[in-house]
C-alpha cells in the first residue's frame, strides 16, 4: 500500500513514511492509493485486538505481522482501557445505539487512536531509518491534546508539543493538559481559537527554514493530529467492531445496512467511518452532526465552504472549528483523486477563506453524507430528555449527535451514534441539563453529576484537581514558532 498526496505534489510514499512525515511537507495530506476490502464474515465474533489486526494489516502493508501485532498488543489491553473490549455499545432505544469510545486513559474517543499511534511512530522511524529526535506538534480543541500527551509521554526519541486555545477548552480539559507529567511533554495555551492553533501548526510544517533549524539540532517534525494517517487509520477499526458487535447481538444480520451519526468538527472521525464504508462495511450513509459552528452542515447543504463567519464558543468545545482539515481527504476521494481540483479549492480557501465545489461533487457527497446542526438550547434539551427516557448520560458533544440523529434518522436502518467523551469531562453543562443546577465549578459539578446519575466517575478525572500543575505557558499566536524552537533547544540530541 502506497500513500499519495491529495495535491499530487509529492511522489507516493509507504505507510511508514506517511506516518513519519505526518503531513505532506509541500502541502496536502496523505491518502491510500487504493482502499482494501474486508472479509466481515471472517471477523464475526472477533475481539477488538483481532479486528484491529485485520483492518490495519492491509493499510500498513510495510509493517511486519510481528510489528503490527506488538503495536496492537501494546495499545489495546485491560490495563489501558476500562471496557472489557476497549469500546462499548450501549442501547438507546430499540434502533439507536451509542458507541462509547471514551473508556481509555483520558476519557475521550481520541484515546483509541492515540494509544496505538506512538507504537506506529516508533516502527515507522525504524523503517525509514530516522535517527533524529521527533518533535510532535499538536493543535487541539481540547481532547486530542491530552490524549496525545498521554499516548506519547516518555516515548524514547520523541517529544510532544501541544497548543490549545487559551479560552476555548473546558476547565477539565485545561486541567488535564496542564497536569500532564512525562519528561518529554510541553503544553502552551494560545491566545485565540482552535483554528488559530491549527493554522499556526500547519504554517510550521510548511516552514522550510524551520525544518533546516530543526535538522541542525538533530530534530524532525511530525504530527499526532488526524492529519497524520497513523492517527486516522486506527479509528476505522471501531466502526467495524461496532457493526460486528451489533450483529452479534442480533441488532442486524451480517450484511444489513446501518447508519453512523458522528459529532465532528475537524472531520477526522467521520472520515474514518467513510473509509470503513469503502472497505466494505455495510454503511448506508454517514450523518454529520455539527454544533452552532455549522460550517460543515452549510457546506454539505450548499457546496460552499466558507470560514468567513462568526466563531462561537459552545458547550461542545472540541467541535468549535471552522477549518475542517480532513475534509480535504474526503473531497479527494469523491472527486476520484482529482488533485487539480483539490489544489484549486484549497488555494482559494487559503487566499479567500472560501471555495465552492461543482454540482457533480455536491451530488457525490450527498450520496454518502447527510448533515445537520443544533444550537445550544437543543443540546441541553437532548441531554435532559435522554436521561429521563433512558437513564443514560450524554456528554455535550454526543448530545449534538443524538439531536441531529433525531432530525435526520428516517427509521429505515439502525443508527450507531459515536460518543465523543465521558459526560464527566463537561460536567457543568451536563448537570445543568440533567438536574437544572448551574454549577460554575467543573470539579463540584463532577460530584453533583455522580450524585444525580450514579454513574462512576471516570478514573482520568477522579482526583484531577489535586494533581500538580506542570504547564502554565500562555503565548500569542505569533510566538508559536519561537516557542517550538525553545523546546527544540532543550531536547536537541
Amino acid at each position: 500500500m502506497r500513500y499519495a498526496s491529495t495535491r499530487a505534489n509529492r511522489a507516493p510514499v509507504s505507510a511508514a513514511e506517511a506516518i513519519d512525515l505526518g503531513m505532506v511537507p509541500e502541502g496536502g495530506l496523505f491518502v491510500p492509493e487504493d482502499v482494501p476490502r474486508l472479509d466481515l464474515a471472517a471477523l464475526a465474533g472477533a475481539r477488538y485486538p483481532a479486528v484491529a489486526q485485520a483492518v490495519l494489516r492491509p493499510l500498513l502493508a510495510d509493517f511486519s505481522e510481528g510489528e503490527l501485532g506488538a503495536c496492537v498488543e501494546g495499545a489495546y489491553n485491560a490495563g489501558t482501557f476500562d471496557a472489557p473490549d476497549m469500546v462499548a455499545l450501549a442501547p438507546l432505544g430499540p434502533r439507536r445505539h451509542v458507541l462509547e469510545l471514551w473508556h481509555g486513559p483520558t476519557a475521550a474517543f481520541k484515546d483509541v487512536a492515540l494509544q496505538i499511534m506512538p507504537h506506529f511512530m516508533n516502527v515507522a522511524k525504524r523503517h525509514v531509518g530516522e535517527k533524529a529526535h521527533t518533535v510532535i506538534l499538536v493543535a487541539t480543541s481540547g481532547d486530542t491534546g491530552k490524549a496525545a500527551l498521554e499516548g506519547f509521554k516518555d516515548s524514547p526519541g520523541i517529544s510532544i508539543v501541544v497548543f490549545y486555545p487559551d479560552e476555548g477548552v473546558s476547565e477539565i480539559q485545561k486541567a488535564q493538559m496542564a497536569t500532564t507529567d512525562g519528561g518529554n511533554t510541553f503544553v502552551a495555551a494560545v491566545k485565540g481559537n482552535f483554528d488559530d492553533c491549527q493554522a499556526g501548526v500547519k504554517e510550521l510544517f510548511g516552514d522550510r527554514a524551520l525544518a533546516e533549524q530543526f535538522a541542525a539540532h538533530g530534530c524532525v517534525l511530525s504530527s499526532a493530529n488526524s492529519i497524520n494517517w497513523g492517527r486516522l487509520c486506527p479509528q476505522i477499526v471501531y466502526y467495524v467492531h461496532a457493526y460486528l458487535t451489533l450483529a452479534a447481538r442480533g441488532g442486524v444480520r451480517l450484511g444489513d445496512l446501518v447508519d453512523f451519526c458522528v459529532p465532528t468538527g475537524n472531520f477526522g472521525n467521520i472520515l474514518a467511518g467513510y473509509y470503513a464504508r469503502r472497505m466494505g462495511l455495510p454503511v448506508r450513509r454517514l450523518l454529520c452532526a455539527s454544533n452552532k459552528n455549522r460550517v460543515l452542515a452549510d457546506f454539505f447543504a450548499t457546496g460552499a465552504y466558507d470560514r468567513n463567519r462568526e466563531f462561537f464558543r459552545t458547550m461542545s468545545p472540541s467541535m468549535d472549528i471552522l477549518i475542517s482539515s480532513n475534509l480535504e481527504r474526503f473531497l479527494y476521494e469523491v472527486t476520484d483523486h482529482d488533485a487539480g481540483r483539490i489544489t484549486q479549492w484549497y488555494g482559494a480557501l487559503a487566499r479567500e477563506g472560501r471555495f465552492r465545489v461543482d454540482p457533480a461533487t455536491l451530488k457525490a457527497m450527498a450520496g454518502v453524507i447527510r448533515a445537520g446542526w443544533v444550537d445550544e438550547p437543543r443540546v441541553l434539551d437532548t441531554i435532559r430528555a435522554t436521561f429521563r427516557a433512558h437513564r443514560y448520560v450524554l456528554d455535550t458533544h454526543t448530545a449534538v449527535g443524538v439531536a441531529v440523529c433525531e432530525e435526520l434518522d428516517d427509521g429505515a436502518v439502525p443508527v450507531i451514534i459515536d460518543a465523543t467523551a465521558s459526560p464527566y469531562k463537561f460536567a457543568s453543562s451536563v448537570v445543568k441539563a440533567v438536574d437544572g443546577k448551574a454549577e460554575g465549578d467543573e470539579f463540584a459539578a463532577i460530584e453533583c453529576l455522580h450524585a444525580v446519575s450514579g454513574m462512576p466517575v471516570h478514573r482520568a478525572l477522579a482526583g484531577l484537581r489535586e494533581k500538580p500543575v506542570r504547564h502554565t505557558l500562555v503565548i500569542e499566536q505569533d510566538r508559536m514558532r519561537a516557542t517550538v524552537m525553545d523546546i527544540v533547544r532543550q531536547v536537541a540530541v
